[in-house]
């Protein structure tokens, strides 16, 4: 029997193809969906946090298609070099999207709590901090789609300041909450919404060290730069917040 060799490249070319396709749609609706949860927190918008909740559902989907189509791909074609790099990268990516689009989920459910309390402190700093995430995001899906290697350590540098906005954020809310029992409440969720915001950031880093990976095949030399100190974090009652 004659195998037909254009066929299979044919076939395979269809496959790289639509691979790319299903990432760049999950890539897009995490996008969608972090910008929807900072938005829905920032209005106080219980509609957009419902729908920021549900809507990681597609997510979910695309990554699952994703994954059973890497694992067709590699027991069938058996990609060796750059294709092989890509095709392992991208499953690592999608994983981290995946990840970056429960976060966000849980924002949207954290907004909903929150409407039974009052307005609570410190929006302004959690939505300036998510910001600067969702910019990270932006930047290192370009720098995947684009192999563009100084975006994604840009991207892995930016982490720093994110860590960093953080653990102020965190050190004024337990100031909010130390000295007002009322605020506890609100606070609670605020510090769990400026974490899973934290979390996004390191998954965007993981994702500019994939970027690295796949265009040089080989890991970034150095450590990442990380300065979250919230879980060291010490507050002297009436020390003075920024209100």
């Amino acid at each position: 029997m004659t195998v037909d060799s254009g066929h299979i490249v044919a076939a395979y070319d269809d496959e790289m193809q639509q691979l790319t396709r299903l990432f760049s749609r999950m890539g897009g609706l995490a996008e969608k969906q972090l910008a929807e949860a900072l938005t829905a927190v920032e209005r106080r918008d219980l509609d957009l946090a419902g729908t920021v909740k549900d809507s990681d559902r597609a997510i979910d989907d695309l990554e699952h298609e994703i994954d059973a189509l890497v694992l067709r791909m590699l027991a069938l074609r058996q990609p060796v070099a750059n294709d092989l790099r890509y095709i392992i990268s991208t499953l690592r990516t999608a994983a981290d999207i995946e990840r970056i689009g429960d976060y966000a989920k849980n924002i949207g459910k954290r907004t909903i709590a929150m409407s039974s309390v009052g307005t609570p402190p410190m929006v302004r700093g959690v939505v300036r901090l998510g910001r600067l995430v969702q910019n990270m995001l932006k930047k290192v899906l370009d720098a995947y789609a684009q192999g563009d290697i100084q975006k994604a350590v840009e991207v892995w540098e930016a982490d720093e300041e994110v860590d960093s906005l953080h653990t102020s954020l965190f050190r004024e809310l337990l100031t909010y909450m130390m000295e007002d029992p009322r605020h506890i409440t609100p606070c609670t969720h605020m510090l769990f919404i400026a974490k899973n915001l934290e979390r996004i950031g390191d998954h965007a880093t993981n994702i500019a060290e994939t970027v690295h990976y796949h265009v040089e095949g080989v890991p970034l030399a150095e450590r990442r730069p990380k300065a979250d100190a919230s879980n060291y974090a010490v507050v002297t009652p009436g020390e003075e917040t920024d209100k």
